[in-house]
């Protein structure tokens, strides 16, 4: 849906299913009825998600035929892509196996280029596509800095050799694409800092020259080749965990000259830490609701001096519960965001709203924005409702704020 000059849509990694088959299905089901609910007009967004298995069928001229067709039939149109999971995501243990394979092989470098020449066949003229991908890996599966450095030297290669295909596809086809690296917490990439980090250490001084060289042309403007088809996927929820301020990242990134190509819209519980013991317990028996064996729910506490401390996942939080000095907990379990208070909890609502107020005041930011809530079967059974009401109510939140 365009909003206010915004591609909005949410992203369909809700849905259970890594064939193209399940894939296309849930689409049929789920996008008349959500624009129903809106009493949407006009072409309605889609924020796909394609697993490794789905983009092999779909990249089959006849599929992609049979599936343009149906967009035209209900005026939708597909603007950004989830590259983020590889393989399946729901209803099994994914917790760290999300970031496999990790941009060390050939398999995520071979997956994200065929995503993207599937995506440059879908994308309406005029308007720039992107692919959200994970932040390069998993932290802890790195022992040394010497194993981090030599998986980030076949990393930048990797994804230099996506830019050069991006680049090629930009020439031939007029359609420009960029590759979004979403920062989470535990991935290499977890923050603002270390996504410069990405671009200063890596990607210049090794892109620069070997793109110039590709290209017949400068290092200045493989530079900006560079920064043109790597951008950030911003997930409110992800930075929030780490308690970045919007408008201090969103000033970091412009400063080092890079975009952001999507903002993912989503929200994290917030938790304040009791002072008292007896207080610990009982929000640590609240806390159980939210113990599953999916996701990882990487936690990020705030001490008393201000400094952050991060835990793996929400159990190894809990063990430290009793005898934590913390004010806060912020949570990586992506929690609706229509909803601010989860019984004695909260969420990082706030901060989408201050994200949807610095994009609308500086609309150059980006002009992608995908809901991405992926959580709904295994919320709490009392926050749970229909999906597509879920989703619906997801969006007409969004908008709501964004009109307000």
């Amino acid at each position: 849906m365009d909003i206010k000059g915004f591609h909005l849509s949410y992203c369909s990694n809700i849905h259970p299913g890594e064939s193209w088959e399940a894939t296309f299905q849930n689409l049929k089901i789920y996008i008349p009825e959500v624009r129903q609910r809106l009493k949407a007009e006009g072409p309605f967004g889609i924020g796909l998600r394609l697993s490794n298995e789905a983009s092999l069928i779909l990249e089959r001229p006849e599929k992609l035929a049979e599936f343009k067709d149906w967009l035209r039939k209900v005026n939708a149109y597909v603007f950004t892509l989830n590259g983020f999971p590889y393989g399946d995501f729901h209803r099994q243990i994914v917790k760290e196996k999300v970031h496999f394979p990790d941009w060390t092989t050939t398999d995520r470098r071979d997956y994200t280029i065929r995503s993207f020449r599937i995506l440059s066949q879908l994308l309406p003229a005029g308007i720039e596509g992107g692919i959200s991908t994970s932040p390069i890996s998993y932290r802890h599966w790195f022992k040394s800095s010497d194993a981090l450095n030599e998986g980030m030297e076949i990393a930048t290669q990797h994804l230099l050799e996506v830019v050069e295909q991006l680049v090629l596809i930009h020439r031939i086809t007029g359609k420009l694409m960029h590759l979004d690296i979403e920062p989470e917490p535990d991935g290499v990439l977890e923050n603002s800092d270390e996504m410069i980090w990405l671009f200063t250490d890596w990607l210049l001084p090794k892109g620069k020259p070997w793109i110039a060289e590709k290209f017949g042309i400068g290092e200045d403007e493989a530079e900006k080749l560079i920064k043109t088809h790597i951008q950030v996927c911003y997930d409110v929820c992800h930075f929030a965990i780490v308690y970045e301020e919007p408008a201090d990242t969103f000033a970091k990134f412009e400063a080092a000259g890079i975009q952001i190509g999507k903002i993912q819209i989503s929200a994290a519980l917030k938790v304040l830490i009791p002072a008292t013991p007896n207080g610990k317990f009982s929000l640590g028996k609240k806390l159980q609701s939210f113990m599953e064996s999916t996701y990882l729910h990487q936690v990020v506490a705030r001490q008393e001096d201000g400094a952050l401390k991060s835990y793996s996942d929400l159990p190894q939080a809990l063990d430290t519960l009793a005898d934590s000095k913390e004010q806060e907990w912020r949570i990586h379990f992506h929690v609706p965001v229509f909803l601010e208070n989860y019984g004695s909890f909260s969420s990082t609502q706030e901060t989408i709203s201050i994200v949807l107020k610095e994009i609308l005041s500086n609309p150059e930011i980006t002009q992608h924005l995908e809901v991405e809530t992926y959580t709904w079967e295994v919320l709490p059974e009392d926050t749970r409702l229909s999906l597509g009401e879920s989703i619906a109510r997801e969006l007409s939140w969004v908008i709501g704020e964004m009109k307000a």
